[in-house]
């Protein structure tokens, strides 16, 4: 049976009012996480707007979480478009304790596989550090064709441990299971967490986890427990909300939801744009309809 590790919140990264980083806040928001059964973080991913940060800000959420390195699961993401930067975040995550690392491919430029593998392998060899690959397609427009022997002998190897799936064609990942039995699978995507479990996930990691856990924990727990109706219904009422979140944006308004919830993370950094008056009462409603504490 495949090794279930439940749910991993994929940490929004808190500001302060003047748009610097909040350390105390992302405390308080781990130790809610954590309270409401988080099983691990993802760190410096996506949701922490990462592209968004300076190589220290990233750094900083690493060394903030150190002190929940011995309570929880911590993956600290390292991805970078180039692979000089990517093994200096890795190198640093290392020193401060972790042991799990993920990275996005390098973006932009139209890389062949070999250089896309190589960049993994440079990863590893630099620090010894398996490196979950976190699969986001629809973001990284770099898809992983499984019939290239360039890419099964890099998912055959030790230097990747695991994938974070943020794709919805979610037959990949039993192609990625077929190829290697031994990878730990996250779902990417809140939207598909039972399609995915009844393919094997051993998780999920997601942005509305910083706010609807809860509601998630009952899914997976249901899920796993073969209540598959209660499940089902579940997410029926996760996808409205997350269908909400994306229609205003789906970081400002994880981010606002959070802020209704007694964390005042901020908003997220520009080009995103807050959330007007309007979109927080389209918000509320939807939580109000939908959310199962």
């Amino acid at each position: 049976m495949t090794e279930k590790l439940g749910i991993y919140v994929a940490l929004v990264t808190p500001y302060a009012k003047d748009g610097t980083l909040n350390p105390a806040a992302q405390v308080k928001l781990m130790e809610r996480n954590l309270r409401e059964g988080a099983s691990g973080f993802f760190l410096g991913g996506s949701s922490a707007e990462c592209w968004l940060l300076s190589h220290q800000e990233r750094v900083e959420i690493f060394k903030t979480a150190v002190p929940f390195l011995s309570r929880t699961h911590l993956i600290a993401h390292v991805g970078a478009n180039s692979t000089w930067e990517a093994i200096r975040f890795a190198q640093e995550a290392k020193a401060l304790g972790y042991t799990m690392i993920a990275a996005t491919p390098p973006q932009y430029y139209g890389y062949s596989p070999k250089e896309i593998a190589s960049y993994y392998y440079d990863i590893y060899q630099a620090t010894g550090l398996p490196v979950m690959v976190y699969n986001f397609p629809g973001n990284t427009h770099r898809d992983f064709n499984l019939e290239d022997p360039v890419y099964q002998k890099l998912f055959s190897s030790d230097a990747i441990w695991g994938i974070k799936h943020t794709n919805q064609v979610v037959y990949q990942l039993e192609q990625f299971m077929r190829l290697n039995p031994r990878l730990k699978l996250f779902n990417g995507y809140d939207e598909t967490m039972i399609a995915t479990m009844a393919y094997g996930c051993t998780g999920s990691i997601g942005s509305t986890f910083n706010c609807l856990l809860p509601h998630f924990e009952k899914i997976y727990h249901a899920f796993d427990e073969g209540r598959i109706e209660e499940a089902r219904e579940l997410q029926h009422k996760a996808n409205a909300i997350m269908q909400a979140f994306c229609k205003v944006g789906l970081f400002p308004a994880v981010k606002y939801v959070c802020s209704t919830l007694g964390d005042d993370v901020g908003v997220p950094r520009r080009p995103f744009t807050p959330l007007t008056d309007e979109q927080k009462r389209y918000i509320d409603d939807v939580m109000d309809q939908y959310f199962v504490r």
